[in-house]
């Protein structure tokens, strides 16, 4: 009986389940010696093959100081253009399509898509370039078509005011300046200014010509700004002066203040002849915006096709030459030496890889496999699904387990869900839980491939916990008797009761009152003796007893008493 129990033991050792969800992987540590032309190509099979963990053979070099360190400054340069197109899609508000990978899996096709990349960048700046400028000339245009149109009633008011003043004696002290001047010219300057800076813009002209001025100003609402690119509350002013003086300081004092001026006919037919042009000007750069608007969109679409694809393959790249670093050069040999260490069941799988990409590298020498001797202590590595990752990074997050130990993220699968379970029993809320999560398990594959926030990837990445911890939820709920925080009767009710009328008399003769309530130091009522037994769960005294069964003699509580 015993051999025979032996056999079986062995035999489900050997044909069931693989082990090494309780203990981490045995690993032996392997030497390579990899040709500078196959190199590439090794370093991309071992890391789509994801079982070996190289050492770092140069950690006395800084980064800049390593072989391939200008292939990686490449790939970040190519990242920056990639955020710049992204940039650019949500400036723009496209949505970045998943598009068809970028072809290619060797350094040649990441000098191709280097050329690609900085001819759509070119392109692509120079569009924003002559729609920036286009932009702000249209701006300024709307800006001084503003000027046209409200600007010409302050000069009929300024007219009126000139001759007026002339009237005044010059010997009086109401006379202006102006008037002393006899019959001069009254100069101008038109434009712009912001909302909130006409206030002090007219103090400040005012002091500097000594009170000579005369300004009008009037709100014309939110106007794109030609400089700021952002639209901002403006007015439209005309500030009349006399003398080149103050000319001279009110253009000082328009451009201290951001002031837009324009030029501003006094003629009415010129007037309206400019403001005519100024119209049809607006109306071809419009045409010109949208069609060069056309032009961008068309270009961001064709970049968002393969946007996905791109990005992969940098960061692909990029992590080649990063990995490469970690190899030594022997300059004799032309070879990268690296050092790492690798599950003892995925040797073959290794030596398969080597042996695939020195073909396809059409190299004459072979990378050399062999495995060294060391006391070190190797690393721990855990295979681990779907369902066994997120209760491996629960315990990884306290601590890793070492090498050959029991991994115990086998208890966690049922310990961690049932703990939960203990303090958040319910079935209804469980029920929730368990809906939320067989979401995200059955739509798996495609949420997987989208871009997921922050909050919503983490509720992902632990979709079999929360599936797990739904279920004991419910399991717990049903034991508690509670559905969203509510008792459940589907069991039946309580098996213990209350002598409310006997308890009452109890404690009213215990503490010196009665039934009857004849003391007046304490007295209570059976319907108190309920309040609290409905409130509480418990009665009052010690007259709680089982319902229906009577205790076994010697066994339950003697007159009433509550039962153990």
């Amino acid at each position: 009986g015993g051999a025979m129990a032996h056999e079986a033991a062995a035999r489900w050792l050997t044909r069931g389940p693989p082990l090494e969800l309780w203990r981490s992987e045995e690993m032996q540590l392997v030497q390579l010696i990899v040709p500078a032309e196959a190199a590439h190509g090794t370093v991309r099979a071992l890391g789509e093959l994801g079982c070996v963990q190289l050492k770092d053979l140069n950690r006395d070099k800084s980064a800049f100081q390593r072989t391939y360190a200008n292939q990686v400054k490449r790939c970040d340069e190519l990242e920056r253009k990639l955020r710049f197109f992204r940039d650019e899609m949500g400036r723009g508000g496209n949505a970045v399509a998943a598009g068809a990978g970028a072809r290619g899996h060797d350094a040649a096709d990441l000098d191709e898509l280097e050329g690609a990349l900085e001819g759509l960048e070119r392109d692509l700046l120079e569009m924003n370039e002559s729609s920036d400028k286009l932009r702000r000339s249209h701006a300024e245009l709307v800006e001084l078509q503003l000027v046209l149109d409200t600007a010409g009633p302050f000069f009929d008011g300024a007219k009126s005011r000139l001759p007026a003043a002339s009237m005044v004696e010059a010997a009086s002290i109401e006379a202006p300046l102006m008037a002393r001047e006899g019959g001069s010219r009254l100069g101008f300057v038109a434009g712009l200014i912001p909302q909130a800076k006409i206030a002090p813009f007219e103090r400040v002209v005012f002091r500097a010509t000594r009170g000579n001025m005369f300004l009008k100003q009037q709100p014309c609402g939110r106007v794109v700004d030609p400089g700021l690119r952002e639209e901002v509350e403006k007015c439209v002013f005309v500030v009349f002066f006399s003398g080149e003086r103050a000319r001279a300081k009110v253009l000082k004092i328009c451009d201290a203040f951001n002031a837009n001026r324009y030029p501003f006919p006094e003629e009415v037919e010129r007037q309206r002849q400019m403001n005519a042009e100024v119209a049809q000007r607006l109306r071809e750069l419009q045409l010109t915006i949208d069609a060069g608007n056309g032009q961008r969109e068309a270009l961001l679409q064709r970049v968002a096709q393969r946007l996905s694809g791109w990005s992969g393959t940098v960061r692909r790249e990029k992590a080649i030459y990063h990995t490469l670093n970690l190899f030594s050069v022997d300059v004799t040999r032309k070879a990268l030496v690296g050092e790492g260490w690798i599950p003892v069941v995925d040797r073959d799988r290794v030596q398969a890889a080597l042996r695939r990409a020195t073909q396809e590298s059409n190299t004459q020498v072979a990378t050399v496999f062999q495995q060294l001797r060391t006391a070190a202590m190797p690393p721990t590595c855990f295979r681990t699904n779907k369902w066994t990752s997120s209760f491996q990074g629960i315990i990884n997050a306290y601590g890793v387990p070492r090498y050959r130990e029991v991994n115990p993220a086998v208890f966690t699968i049922v310990t961690f869900p049932f703990l939960f379970a203990m303090m958040f029993g319910d079935v209804g809320h469980g029920i929730l839980l368990l809906l939320g999560a067989l979401y995200f398990v059955a739509f798996e594959k495609s949420l997987g491939k989208q871009d997921l926030n922050e909050i919503v990837a983490m509720t992902f990445g632990g979709r079999y916990v929360l599936l797990l911890m739904g279920i004991f939820a419910i399991y717990m709920g049903f034991i508690y008797n509670e559905c969203f925080s509510m008792p459940l009767t589907w069991f039946g009710g309580s098996s213990w009761a209350c002598d409310f009328e006997g308890c009452a008399a109890a404690l009213n003769a215990q503490h010196g009152g009665d039934s009857n309530g004849t003391s007046p130091a304490f007295h209570t009522t059976p319907e108190r003796v309920q309040e609290a037994w409905e409130e509480y769960g418990k009665c009052a005294c010690d007259l709680e007893m089982w319902r229906g069964t009577p205790p076994p003699p010697g066994g339950g509580p003697a007159d009433g008493a509550r039962a153990p």
